[in-house]
């Protein structure tokens, strides 16, 4: 028998691609050249998936806390910056009596500042820690409105008198008509004086009113002061009586005594009281 020539003749030697071919099929197919197809494992398992992460968590809005209320502002009572006493009248007592009445009064809203209004404005100033005087100036005024400032108008206002002035004028005033007769309610010099008569027609044209027509209204409508604390146009009182104080102890009064108005020394134990 012929020999069989078990060596493969040259140039045909068995290449490694087909082996890997071989090899690739029977392991599932999925490798081509030595190249591992995406998706898939050398391995005879199925691809795993990647784990699905997990939900974030869901996102809380912060808590607004709630807006403060706006403070309400304080009601104003008094829309003025007159000085209100004793023997005013008019729309502004009308506010100044509500508005003490808001604040525990219980007087007639008539717009007359009588005995009334003026004993509760004391009892106000007297609640609130405010000189006791029964008049409503800016302490009280600015009291009654909560505090709430009242704003000058627009235009601008006569500089008011200085206190020296005014009390100077009194005393000139009340100087001008000494020697004119007595008259029991009299106010002028042709009509005579009497002593509160006196004391009313010197304070006209100062600026400072007052608070009452007879001797024990002014009195109790003024600030009561020490002798060396008088100036002159402050008012002299005695029981039933009263007088301009001139400085220096001397009082001008219309006497009934005397039947005139005269300017003489101060005697006994007056009491002083001011309207500055």
């Amino acid at each position: 028998m012929a020999k069989h020539n078990t060596h493969r003749a040259v140039g045909r030697a068995t290449t490694p691609v087909s082996n890997a071919r071989v090899a690739a099929r029977g392991m599932g197919g999925a490798a081509v050249l030595g190249t591992v197809l995406v998706g898939s494992a050398f391995v005879g398992g199925t691809a795993q998936a990647a784990p699905t992460p997990a939900p974030a968590a869901p996102v809380t809005a912060p808590a607004v806390a709630p807006a403060a209320p706006e403070a309400a502002a304080p009601t104003v009572v008094l829309n003025t910056t007159e000085k209100l006493r004793w023997g005013s009248h008019g729309g502004n007592v009308a506010d100044l009596q509500s508005g003490l009445n808001q604040n525990g009064a219980n007087i007639a809203v008539d717009g007359k500042f009588g005995p009334r209004t003026h004993a509760a404005v004391k009892d106000f100033q007297r609640s609130n820690g405010l000189l006791v005087d029964g008049v409503v100036g800016p302490q009280t005024r600015g009291a009654l409105n909560g505090g709430v400032s009242v704003p000058s108008s627009g235009t601008s206002a006569p500089a008011k008198k200085s206190s020296s002035a005014s009390t100077s004028s009194i005393v000139e005033r009340a100087r001008s008509v000494v020697g004119t007769g007595y008259t029991w309610g009299g106010s002028s010099p042709s009509a005579g004086f009497d002593c509160s008569g006196l004391v009313t027609y010197a304070y006209q044209g100062s600026g400072l009113n007052l608070n009452g027509r007879t001797s024990s209204q002014i009195t109790n409508g003024g600030r009561t002061i020490s002798q060396s604390q008088a100036q002159p146009g402050d008012i002299v009182s005695w029981p039933g009586h009263i007088g301009i104080y001139a400085g220096n102890g001397q009082v001008i009064d219309a006497s009934g005594s005397k039947y005139r108005v005269t300017e003489r020394g101060i005697w006994g134990n007056p009491t002083f009281v001011t309207y500055r």
